[in-house]
């Protein structure tokens, strides 16, 4: 059945409105009367499913008269009957006389006073407005083509052949397999489409594009309900820092389109992956942020923030339009909570040094404003409405510009985002919408809703949707408590759950795999695809027009909930975004990923309130069945070699593999035996790039190590001298991030000193030991020496790069600098610009060659390293990509190499290509957990050029390498149930630990 749309649309056969002016008498040649409410039901003359913007079966929408058959259930009204009793008529008369003589006088007075007529017209038409609830113009679905394009944009019409169609539709369970058909902006019709419609439409055009999905998956575009793209811009600049205004608390008449950069190099980054629509909200610095505006992502042909918008409300240009418009919705931020911090400014409580009661009070007294002139406003069309002229008299309508936002929240116009994490604050809220009685669309970061959802539950207007992270958790201490098991729980609860990225906080490019985490934590497939789509729209009011199959879809390379998926093509307003041919573009499987078993965690989570015990179960003796593969460390080009591709059973006993594949003697006596259901055995993994261990609660400085001095700033106290600093000084085990990432695959995490330019000395020590000094706790003592060389150093690069020069030809200094010098430990420097890298290379040939030693480099980061990546190579340089995903965010990360479906080449491909030694690692402690994703993103996306081995390379033996780790590691590894580790159905349910001499299980 093809679904169809076009002009052969409607949602109703007549838009029913409700007037608020009782009556417009007769001004002079003028009259206008009350409307009642009028519906009239439409049937389908013929058996054709119809497609519409904003409806999804036949009951709800009504084609054109030559194809239907309508009836309306009201009657002709009966002739005014007759007065049989005349004086029943002269007592009539004399009432209307006596009772409404002041509204004659009026009226007759207003027919000879032109002015006075505008006027009155103007403020029934505002009064009503004001009672008007906000949606699409009536003739909306009935557009031919889209009201978004200029003449002077590709308006190709687009026929997608053979793909698997997931339409949104029936709560995310439709699927289709079909056709789709675009033209205009607008999908013209789905599923099997008849050819003498494709026909027609290629005739008419003269041209049709067809595109062979070959059975690929086909979505709408993805919907991102919190972002700060283009407010807060890619490379970050002042001149272009427009997040948060600093003003004050309560700021509703700020609006995000008024700091809107149109050159923010996140755009083509977002459609990159799969964004086509997002909500750009104000900051968190204020307990109101301002008002909201929705965009498409797409370049425009007039390039001005104002032809991004998509809907914008009638009040964009102030409070002068035409209130006989249907209303739009609007969109406003709120931010609660309390956060003390002195590197970032986030949240009204660190920003103006308030407390929550401080935010309490502000929230009330705001909407107690808003409530007065709301009110004042009621008053005075009630008297409009009662025909009140002479109390109106040289009085105008209340208005005020700084509170007419706020008072359109109180009236239920403004779809409200609310950042709220705790459930102190989040009842606080809850309270403050029963007290002023206003609904919330969606509560943002929300961590702790999970725990509450009853509470969620008394919001007034119904309960809003709750938009998440998949594990951007713990680095604040209202964000400790958050959990992957959220979305889970909500919607067991029937709350609408809503992936949102807070760009850039995470990329909003990779906004699809926060959705695919979420499944991956058990998620329902379905309603993890709505969390990014149709869910969001809906939160955002704009259901009709975007989240479901709209003109706004992606082709993707896999299935969209799979490792990354990645699109192939993206059709904003049905114009092309992307240009990279799909062959570069690796495919994967179309069937959905199966989800790992996690009930017992999820079930841990809520009781322990979010910070559930991670520590293992240590035993001696375990029997791995059902083992597909078994990789080990051992010799070869990567390090890493496969012992077995269908081990069976594999023994282990006190931290090694006894046996593998006859087994039967060792399974005797006491001994645990786990179902691995065909998984794998694989080395556990090597985090490096966060502070794992030195790091709990990032921005509460009482939780961590801290960081070091830096000698170019001049606050190095003398009792240092010329110490390094040592992060195996300032370990903590133990920790949340620490437990996940062991829990997750890794056995091995190094760690730097956090600093500036002198960091410090890193060191290598297992996540799974209780403490330090646990034998084996420390795997290196001393790992390498690390610096860092920044545009961003409060000192100049030459200055930076002078003190370098003078620490390497130096002769006095710390032991691990004399090592450096000796060319026994590596140096590591943090850096990120081709140029400074270039400068380094330069250094280290000054250094050789007056030396006469080898000088060991490393960079770390090292964004642009694509640049002169042959030349790194001829250095014998090695690189530790620290972001695998890259992204712009600073100046000297401005030339990235981004990748498919942008890039043929990726980063780590190019450098691997080029001959160099190439790691990669991640920066964010709560990410560590993730780094075999990381990994498997590359292998997935390599076109095939990255196989197994070296993914696992890229986080084991190749960073040691990179690292200048000169001890043989332990042979530590890890038991995934129900895959490969690389991919979202592999569980980690154990590691085999030879550092410690036992099994750590996690079941």
């Amino acid at each position: 059945m093809a679904v169809l749309s076009g002009p052969i649309q409607g949602q109703n056969a007549v838009s029913a409105k409700k007037s608020s002016a009782a009556s417009l008498r007769k001004f002079g040649s003028f009259e206008a009367t009350k409307i009642g409410s009028e519906l009239k039901y439409c049937r389908h003359a013929h058996d054709v499913k119809y497609f519409s913007q904003g409806a999804q079966d036949s009951s709800q929408v009504c084609p054109t008269p030559s194809n239907i058959m309508c009836s309306s259930p009201l009657v002709t009204r009966p002739p005014l009957r007759r007065w049989t009793h005349p004086v029943l008529f002269i007592i009539a008369l004399v009432y209307i006389i006596l009772f409404h003589s002041s509204t004659f006088i009026s009226s007759a007075l207003s027919q000879s006073n032109p002015q006075e007529f505008v006027r009155r017209s103007q403020i029934l038409s505002k009064c009503a407005y004001i009672h008007a609830k906000p949606g699409p113009p009536p003739n909306f679905h009935t557009r031919t083509q889209s009201d978004r394009l200029a003449d002077s944009e590709d308006t190709t019409p687009v026929l997608v052949r053979n793909a698997t169609i997931w339409t949104a539709a029936n709560d995310g369970h439709e699927i289709l397999t079909g056709d789709l058909l675009m033209h205009r902006g607008l999908i013209k019709a789905i599923g099997d489409i008849p050819l003498s419609l494709i026909r027609q439409v290629e005739l008419k055009n003269g041209k049709l594009e067809v595109i062979d999905a070959q059975g690929a998956w086909v979505t709408p575009g993805i919907v991102d309900l919190h972002s700060h793209i283009g407010v807060g811009s890619a490379p970050q600049l002042k001149g272009a820092s427009d997040t948060n205004s600093r003003k004050a608390p309560i700021l509703p008449w700020l609006r995000s389109i008024d700091g809107l950069n149109t050159h923010d190099a996140s755009y083509e980054l977002a459609i990159a992956g799969g964004v086509t629509t997002a909500q750009v909200l104000p900051g968190s610095a204020n307990d109101i942020g301002g008002q909201a505006f929705i965009i498409k992502l797409r370049p425009t042909a007039e390039r001005s923030p104002s032809s991004m918008l998509l809907e914008p409300p009638h009040t964009l240009n102030g409070s002068h339009f035409d209130h006989t418009l249907t209303p739009r919705w609007r969109h406003m931020k709120h931010a609660c909570g309390m956060l003390w911090k002195t590197s970032r400014c986030e949240n009204p409580s660190r920003v103006y040094g308030m407390t929550r009661l401080d935010s309490g009070w502000n929230f009330r007294a705001a909407y107690d404003s808003a409530r007065k002139l709301r009110d004042a406003q009621d008053d005075f069309c009630a008297k409009v409405e009662s025909d009140s002229w002479d109390e109106l008299a040289g009085k105008t309508f209340p208005e005020d510009l700084q509170w007419e936002s706020l008072v359109d929240v109180l009236r239920g116009r403004v779809k409200l985002s609310v950042h709220c994490y705790e459930a102190v604050d989040l009842d606080g809220i809850v309270r403050l919408t029963n007290e002023f009685e206003f609904p919330v669309a969606s509560f943002h970061h929300a961590g702790e809703t999970y725990l509450v959802p009853e509470l969620l539950k008394k919001t007034w207007g119904g309960t809003p949707a709750i938009a998440l992270f998949a594990s951007n958790f713990r680095k604040k201490r209202e964000a400790y408590r958050g959990s992957e098991f959220a979305p889970r729980v909500l919607a067991e609860h029937g709350i609408d759950v809503v992936m949102k990225s807070d760009h850039p906080v995470v990329n909003s490019r990779y906004l699809l795999h926060e959705a695919a985490q979420v499944h991956h934590y058990g998620l329902d497939p379905a309603l993890a695809l709505l969390s990014i789509t149709h869910t969001p729209a809906t939160a955002m009011g704009m259901g009709h027009r975007i989240g479901m199959l709209k003109p706004d879809i992606v082709i993707w390379s896999s299935h969209p909930l799979s490792l990354a998926s990645t699109p192939t093509q993206v059709y904003i307003d049905g114009i092309p975004q992307l240009s990279l041919p799909s062959r570069y573009i690796s495919k994967g499987s179309t069937s959905p990923p199966r989800t790992p078993n996690f009930d017992s965690e999820k079930v841990a989570a809520v009781t322990h309130e979010g910070v559930p015990p991670l520590e293992p179960r240590s035993v001696e003796r375990v029997l791995f069945a059902n083992v597909s593969g078994l990789y080990v460390r051992g010799e070869g080009s990567s390090g890493v070699m496969r012992i077995s591709e269908q081990a069976g059973l594999v023994g282990v006993e006190d931290g090694r593999v006894v046996c593998v594949g006859e087994c039967l003697n060792f399974a005797a006596g006491a001994i645990d035996i786990v179902d691995l259901e065909g998984g794998t055995i694989t080395p556990g993994l090597t985090s490096f790039g966060t502070p794992l261990g030195l790091v709990e609660i990032r921005l509460e400085p009482s939780t961590n190590d801290g960081r070091v001095y830096d000698p170019l700033d001049g606050d190095l106290p003398t009792i240092l001298g010329d110490t390094v600093m040592r992060a195996q000084d300032g370990l903590m085990f133990g920790g949340q991030n620490l437990l996940l990432a062991y829990r997750s695959g890794i056995t091995t995490a190094i760690v730097a000193p956090s600093g500036t330019f002198l960091q410090g000395v890193s060191t290598a020590f297992s996540p799974g030991a209780a403490h330090a000094r646990v034998e084996n706790a420390s795997v290196v003592d001393e790992v390498a020496l690390h610096v860092g060389v920044s545009m961003s150093s409060r000192v100049g690069v030459s200055t930076q790069v002078a003190a370098l020069r003078n620490m390497l030809f130096g002769e006095s200094g710390d032991e691990v600098l004399k090592s450096v010098r000796k060319g026994q430990t590596t140096l590591v420097i943090d850096v990120e610009s081709a140029d400074i890298m270039a400068t380094l290379l330069q250094l280290k040939d000054e250094y050789e060659a007056n030396s006469g030693r080898e000088l060991r480099m490393t960079f770390a980061g090292a964004t642009e390293a694509h640049i002169l990546a042959h030349e790194i190579a001829r250095a014998g340089v090695s690189v530790i990509v620290t972001q695998s995903k890259p992204y712009p965010s600073t100046w000297e990360q401005r030339r990235i190499l981004a990748g498919p479906p942008i890039t043929q080449e990726s980063l780590v491909t190019a450098l691997l290509k080029a001959g160099v030694n190439v790691a990669i690692g991640v920066v964010d402690e709560a990410y560590a957990r993730n780094t075999r994703f990381e990994a498997g993103w590359l292998l997935l996306t390599s076109n095939g050029f990255i196989d197994r081995t070296m993914a696992l390379a890229l986080v084991t033996t190749n960073l040691e390498k990179a690292l200048g780790v000169q001890r043989e590691m332990p042979q530590d590894l890890v038991a995934y149930r129900g895959g490969d580790v690389f991919e979202f159905e592999a569980k980690a349910v154990g590691v085999i630990s030879e550092t410690f001499r036992r099994t750590d299980l996690f079941e």
